[in-house]
């Protein structure tokens, strides 16, 4: 990799003003052995030195970058939900059965822990919650999701959706679902086999929305409790849920 001119510049310098203070040693002391030892004891701790700057403080200046990165990819992730992540939830439901129970995976509470956050995002990984397109309100669905395509564009041309997979896949499985609908003039009579194919365009999304909102859950205990409060409140999971404190 080739040094840029002004790094190339001071590195020459550096050498440079290095050999003056060894050579201004050498005449006010006159003691080359003195000099020569000194010498071969600093270089023996350069590689030690070295280490520690690129293996030790370089990782942890790597790590609060991307701290910042991932907090940045949560603040997209935040303005989804509040845009089309909620309201995309409560039209999912009219595709899923009555019996069906968000029970205690997506329930949260202010008492979750780690652990508990963790357990829940593995219990729903492989669950599709019994959704069939034959059940729901495709055409609901495609005029929401209709309004919310140049958002969801914006949010895929933002450079922090480099640190966050899974929310990049939930964006362009929502667009694609959104592209399927758009295509199709009326859902009355559709044939059994295109039903089927909806109905997989659907869970693929909704697989990839409990993930990312569970992690974005996480995310605000762990750093925003303010902002988890009334997420948790409000959230799209409780039947019972309001942004009035009891």
């Amino acid at each position: 990799m080739r040094l840029p001119g002004w790094q190339f510049a001071m590195g020459g310098l550096l050498v440079a003003f290095s050999a003056v203070l060894y050579l201004l040693q050498y005449f006010l002391f006159r003691t080359p052995r003195d000099i020569t030892y000194y010498f071969f004891q600093d270089l023996a701790f350069l590689p030690i030195e070295v280490m520690l700057v690129t293996l030790v403080l370089h990782r942890l200046l790597n790590r609060r970058e991307r701290r910042v990165r991932l907090n940045k990819t949560n603040t997209v992730i935040g303005a989804f939900f509040n845009d089309t992540g909620t309201g995309l939830i409560e039209r999912y439901v009219s595709f899923l059965p009555e019996s069906v129970s968000f029970g205690d995976h997506l329930l949260v509470s202010g008492k979750w822990t780690s652990h508990k956050f963790e357990t829940a995002s593995a219990a729903l990984k492989g669950q599709d919650f019994g959704i069939d397109s034959r059940r729901g309100d495709l055409e609901e669905m495609n005029r929401f999701l209709s309004g919310k395509k140049e958002f969801l564009l914006r949010l895929l041309e933002s450079p922090s959706l480099l640190e966050h997979d899974t929310f990049t896949d939930l964006l362009w499985a929502v667009f694609h679902l959104a592209d399927e609908l758009d295509h199709r003039p009326e859902f009355a009579g559709l044939p059994e086999a295109d039903f089927d194919h909806l109905t997989v365009d659907l869970q693929r999304a909704w697989a990839l929305l409990l993930s990312v909102w569970l992690s974005y859950m996480h995310h605000l205990k762990r750093e925003y409790p303010y902002l988890f409060s009334l997420a948790m409140r409000t959230s799209p999971f409780d039947p019972r849920a309001s942004a009035v404190v009891r």
